[in-house]
């Protein structure tokens, strides 16, 4: 079972000052350590030693008085590891998850509620779309569900939508789930998660690089992403959009020799159009969670009785498909509507997938044709997002039909016209 090095007072205080120096970044803080070891003996250093080892701005920064409430962000620091589940995981403590050390700027300080195994396990990262379509939802649960139920920790970001349903399809199998946050461990966001995050940290891992006491900024979630690219062998990429947050996430772990997997969709869907541009551009399209299990060479585990957290076989995984995902990729800035704990079309779906001609519908018939999306569905499937009774789901169908906004299909289900 993995733990922890025990932090006395002085390292503590040490590596908190480090961590939280202004303007010393961690890649010249992993010189530093390197060339001095612990990190009070890297502030004992004067400023030539240093510079010579990283640079004059680092020497300042290093050397630079910290804030003035410094003693009481150490104790609150302190407090925080002292509750049952939380630790503090250095970047020269052993536990420290192997895979972060290959990134050019590891974190030097993590901050974990929960399962430190998770962290060192065999992962896939499934991320998408925040305003997600009912058929992402189910996509990327069923993803989820079945990659961890295989043994395979599933990793995610904890916002709304995709990653919302990523976390909650993995959280009762075997491979678990960790949740990668862009705010301090003490903070939860969005505040509509807060008993999602509650029970990852029960039974998963819920890890940031973080501070105690960030709150969510936009500029946080980017570097959120690159952990999650970091700490696992592929990222699948359930739904997005052209300027989707998801594609930074799909880039950076193109950049660091991961596997990128996309979910192809509707040419109508405007949610699909990112996933389309990643496979023109390299991505592995997939149809099926089976598919990336086959690509990563993950062995299927025994059978749930005789499962258990580490019961996954060696591989040898095949090299990185070459991709040239542009640059210009801008993470969405999070959005401040909590979203209910359980996933279903709001009254008023997102205007990027709103029908040109649904002015003129019912409130009824705008729900109906968001929960459809732009994948067939059976009426079992429509009642069970709208929550619609069957004389309503019916009536709302037969409008739908006959204003050319919906085509029933062969077997019972529903289209949308592709027009709409």
């Amino acid at each position: 079972m993995l733990a922890t090095l025990p932090l006395g007072a002085d390292e503590l205080s040490a590596w908190l000052r480090l961590a939280n120096a202004r303007g010393l970044k961690p890649v010249a803080l992993r010189a530093l350590l390197s060339a001095f070891g612990l990190p009070q003996h890297v502030l004992a250093q004067p400023f030539e030693a240093l510079a010579a080892a990283a640079g004059n701005e680092a020497a300042r920064a290093v050397l630079a008085p910290p804030a003035a409430d410094f003693a009481q962000q150490v104790a609150a620091v302190a407090a925080w590891c002292a509750l049952p589940g939380n630790t503090l995981v250095t970047l020269a403590d052993p536990a420290y998850p192997p895979r972060l050390l290959t990134m050019p700027d590891p974190p030097p300080l993590l901050y974990v509620k929960g399962r430190l195994d998770l962290l060192h396990a065999h992962g896939v990262a499934v991320v998408g779309s925040r305003s997600a379509t009912p058929q992402a939802l189910e996509d990327a649960t069923r993803f989820a569900r079945t990659l961890a139920a295989a043994g395979v920790t599933v990793v995610s970001g904890l916002a709304l939508g995709v990653d919302g349903a990523a976390h909650r399809g993995a959280l009762d199998e075997v491979g678990g789930t960790v949740a990668v946050t862009g705010t301090g461990a003490d903070l939860v966001y969005p505040a509509a998660h807060h008993a999602l995050a509650t029970q990852i940290a029960e039974r998963g891992t819920i890890v940031t690089e973080w501070p105690l006491g960030t709150p969510a900024r936009s500029a946080n979630f980017p570097q959120r992403n690159r952990v999650i690219a970091a700490l696992v062998e592929g990222v699948i990429v359930v739904e997005a959009a052209m300027r989707s947050g998801s594609l930074i996430t799909a880039r950076l772990a193109n950049e660091m020799g991961r596997d990128v997997f996309a979910l192809p969709g509707s040419v109508h869907a405007p949610l699909s159009r990112g996933c389309h541009r990643l496979i023109k551009e390299g991505a592995q399209l997939i149809e099926t969670p089976e598919e990336v299990l086959e690509a990563l060479r993950f062995t299927q585990p025994a059978p749930r009785a005789r499962r258990t957290a580490t019961a996954l076989a060696s591989r040898e995984r095949n090299p990185a498909r070459a991709m040239t995902l542009p640059l210009d990729f801008e993470a969405q800035p999070p959005r401040l509507t909590p979203d209910p704990d359980r996933e279903r079309i709001p009254a008023q779906p997102p205007a990027e997938t709103e029908p040109a001609r649904a002015g003129t519908l019912t409130p009824d018939a705008r729900t109906l044709l968001a929960a459809l999306g732009h994948a067939p569905a059976t009426l079992e499937m429509l009642a069970q997002r709208t929550d619609m009774t069957e004389a309503v789901l019916q009536a709302t169908l037969l409008q739908l039909e006959l204003a050319g906004h919906v085509s029933v299909l062969p077997g019972g289900r529903f289209t949308r016209a592709s027009h709409c």
